[in-house]
């Protein structure tokens, strides 16, 4: 158990980092997903079909997986400070210029843009905690920072809906154009706020003590020590010859179809219910409901989960929840509250699943591994947000309906939750450190 000056350091460390952290990933996200309410309105009037769409916003994570490993090993060299400005800058400037989209070769392009130029952000912040905090206390920082995910949602949804509604038409642009515009300047700004306010490890941190700053290296070590009696892995092709960075890989791919699959097209499922077609506000409020159910969700999961140690359980049962919900919304059809109830268990599964489940492969990497294997497991299992609203968009085009592609993610889903069992099962096996 930590002593008090430990709990006292930690917790002057947590709101240094974290907080700032949140707001970076909150504006990450804006940008992620603010396609998913200018489809309501773009779709229509640049003539892209649902399969277009869906092709479009999945696009964004072929980029993201072609760059994300060297991103993220160029970070662990220049320094996270350098390295995460530059990302967010980056992206920024792109998602305003989506306002100048006409075709669908551009709506491509740049989305394929967007996610190269933001590739390496996360895996770059997962590893950024590990230079703070040891392995006891970062599920729940990273559930505190991934709270961003449903946060950015929760706000994004009516901000979005309000800006395409009120603004439609102001200075002879859509409302979409403005969405773009308005929701990529935050990204420049928070960016350079970053070379300001963030330190690339502890030990260039003056607001430490030498004493306090001793303590946190310390704690690292023994953590890194930890590992190593363990046999772990260290080196940039440790991690393509261990059998868990893959099987982590496919888990985190079936948790990211289910979740950009709904997470790209909840704006348009929830206009399904049959809200009028131009108010944009109704729908981005009733989005708000599942997101700030998932950001307590994930919360307690994380905290349980590093209050009681267990990791495997903590990722399996939320997978399971999300599973049946998605099942559920198949079954649902248009019906306005077990299709909402439905969506909160999806979102809720999903993000208290993740909150723990980046714990996991650093209990076993560390060094150059560490920054690349976390790098690998993210841009493959990202694909899974290609594969997804890609899916999801081929079946409405040709169905006119999701139920079918409910069905496939609900499956998929279920399946990755069996290899996290397999893999708990494995790890029972092994003696403890």
């Amino acid at each position: 158990m930590p002593t008090r000056p430990e709990t006292s350091l930690y917790n002057r460390v947590f709101w240094r980092i974290v907080p700032f952290l949140f707001l970076c990933y909150v504006v990450a996200f804006l940008d992620r997903v603010n396609v998913g309410f200018a489809k309501l309105q773009m779709a229509g009037q640049l003539g892209f079909s649902d399969a277009v769409y869906g092709f479009g916003a999945g696009i964004f994570f072929i980029g993201y997986f072609l760059f994300e490993v060297p991103s993220n090993l160029v970070l662990e060299k220049v320094g996270a400070k350098f390295w995460i400005a530059r990302i967010m800058v980056t992206w920024g400037i792109i998602s305003s210029c989506m306002m100048l989209v006409e075709t669908e070769f551009w709506f491509y392009t740049l989305r394929f843009l967007l996610g190269a130029a933001e590739a390496g952000f996360f895996p770059g912040v997962i590893l950024y905690l590990t230079y703070w905090f040891p392995s006891a206390q970062r599920a729940r920082m990273t559930a505190l920072f991934m709270t961003a995910i449903a946060i950015s949602n929760a706000i994004g949804g009516p901000v979005s809906g309000a800006i395409m509604q009120f603004l439609d038409g102001v200075n002879g642009w859509q409302g979409w154009q403005w969405l773009f515009l308005l929701e990529g300047i935050p990204a420049v700004l928070v960016g350079l706020l970053v070379l300001v306010l963030l330190d690339d490890n502890p030990r260039k941190a003056k607001w430490l003590t030498e004493d306090e700053r001793a303590l946190v290296l310390r704690h690292l070590v023994e953590d890194e020590a930890a590992k190593a009696t363990l046999g772990l892995r260290h080196r940039f092709t440790d991690i393509f010859r261990d059998g868990r960075v893959w099987a982590l890989s496919s888990i985190y791919l079936s948790m990211m179809v289910g979740f950009y699959g709904v997470n790209f097209w909840m704006p348009s499922i929830i206009q399904d219910f049959g809200i009028d077609p131009h108010d944009f506000l109704e729908v981005g409020l009733l989005s708000m409901l599942p997101w700030g159910a998932a950001a307590v969700a994930m919360v307690i999961n994380g905290t349980h989960s590093d209050r009681t140690g267990e990791r495997f359980w903590h990722v399996i049962i939320p997978m399971l929840i999300a599973s049946a919900g998605l099942l559920g919304l198949a079954l649902a059809g248009h019906a306005r509250l077990p299709s909402m109830i439905a969506l909160t268990m999806i979102t809720s599964g999903l993000l208290s699943a993740l909150a723990v489940f980046w714990s996991l492969p650093a209990a076993f990497l560390s060094g150059t591994a560490a920054a690349a294997g976390i790098a690998w497991i993210n841009s493959v299992g990202n694909l899974g947000g290609f594969f997804g609203p890609d899916l999801i968009g081929r079946i409405r085009t040709a169905t006119d309906s999701n139920e079918m592609a409910f069905f496939a993610l609900s499956a998929i889903l279920l399946l990755g939750a069996l290899v996290v069992v397999v893999m708990w099962q494995k790890t029972r096996k092994l003696p403890p450190p």
